[in-house]
């Protein structure tokens, strides 16, 4: 029997992507699993879920996290706005951790709704004792529906706590508890099946969709004694990001290429530690430091990682930003 009635629950729609929280078991080949479950699939494994809300269910896509593409995200987005303007109470995401948190924050700059938007996915497929997707799913619908969560954003549900996009990283690659959010922490953590939260964060400035125009746009990490022969490269890109040693700073080889690069394309800066913001002024020792980097035209990303930098400047252009749009953009977002 239905546990309410019908009209009383809220409603939510469940987009599956695929990704570990629906693999199994191939009939083929060596044992190791792959996408195989349903949208229906995911939800039968979790009665409960039926008192918590009336889902609609869409396999929108059934592949690897790893296979997931911008154009993939993009369309998602696009659903996400159509149906919260038609009145859906709230979203859930399923999907495969490898690339979670860059399509959780991809989503928060292209969705424009207030209905509450959750990504969760699971880090032990199903056929494993322990499988943590069920009760993932069931945070991230019970959060997907709860007017707290509204106006929030995309957040993440994980082992019961919930992040916001723009901080979640994936820190461990195989631990049930592989997400957090250094330098922030949880936005909120689910007690007793509700979802409770600590703080809230204002949305961060939307980039505006089609994302029609093709660009490409690479992540360019600094290390001991590096070269710097992917720069060469670098000069078919259309952006390009540095991720920095520290506070902002590179070999001193690198400097003069970088502000070659900085005057044909957009090349922002980032640090590489995964917390803390590149500095302004701070350390002036000449090529390769933050204040003669940024003297030379770069791009200053603040405490934005490069990966989420990268998805931010590769977003802007191909929405048609201009060198002025996407300076303000960086600016707004730091």
């Amino acid at each position: 029997m239905d546990p309410s009635p019908r009209a009383q629950r809220p409603t939510a729609l469940v987009l599956s992507l695929g990704g570990t929280i629906a693999m199994a078991a191939q009939e083929t080949g060596h044992g190791g699993v792959a996408p195989r479950l349903a949208a229906e699939d995911l939800v039968a494994a979790v009665p409960e879920i039926a008192e918590v809300a009336v889902l609609e269910l869409r396999d929108f896509r059934k592949v690897p996290g790893a296979w997931l593409e911008i154009d993939d995200i993009a369309a998602v987005a696009k659903l996400l706005n159509e149906q919260a303007a038609a009145g859906t109470t709230g979203f859930v995401i399923t999907q495969g951790t490898d690339t979670l948190e860059e399509v959780a924050y991809l989503l928060d700059l292209l969705y424009e709704g207030a209905a509450p938007v959750v990504v969760t996915g699971a880090m032990r497929n199903a056929q494993m004792a322990g499988a943590d997707g069920p009760a993932n799913l069931l945070a991230a619908v019970r959060t997907a529906v709860s007017t707290q969560a509204r106006d929030m954003g995309v957040l993440v549900a994980f082992a019961d706590e919930l992040h916001a996009a723009r901080h979640v990283q994936k820190t461990h690659s195989t631990s049930p508890s592989a997400f957090s959010s250094p330098g922030a922490g949880p936005i909120g953590h689910l007690v007793e099946g509700q979802p409770r939260f600590h703080f809230a964060l204002g949305r961060s400035p939307h980039v505006a969709l089609p994302l029609d125009r093709r660009a490409s746009v690479e992540v360019l990490e600094a290390t001991l004694g590096s070269e710097g022969a992917f720069l060469q490269a670098a000069k078919s890109l259309e952006g390009l990001v540095v991720a920095a040693f520290g506070a902002g700073h590179v070999p001193q080889t690198w400097a003069p290429q970088l502000g070659d690069l900085a005057s044909r394309i957009p090349v922002v800066l980032t640090s590489r530690t995964g917390a803390g913001s590149v500095l302004t002024g701070t350390y002036d020792f000449g090529p390769g430091s933050e204040t003669d980097l940024l003297g030379r035209g770069l791009i200053n990303g603040g405490h934005m990682g490069p990966r989420k930098a990268r998805l931010l400047l590769l977003a802007l252009l191909r929405s048609g930003a201009d060198q002025a749009a996407i300076q303000a953009a960086f600016a707004a977002h730091r």
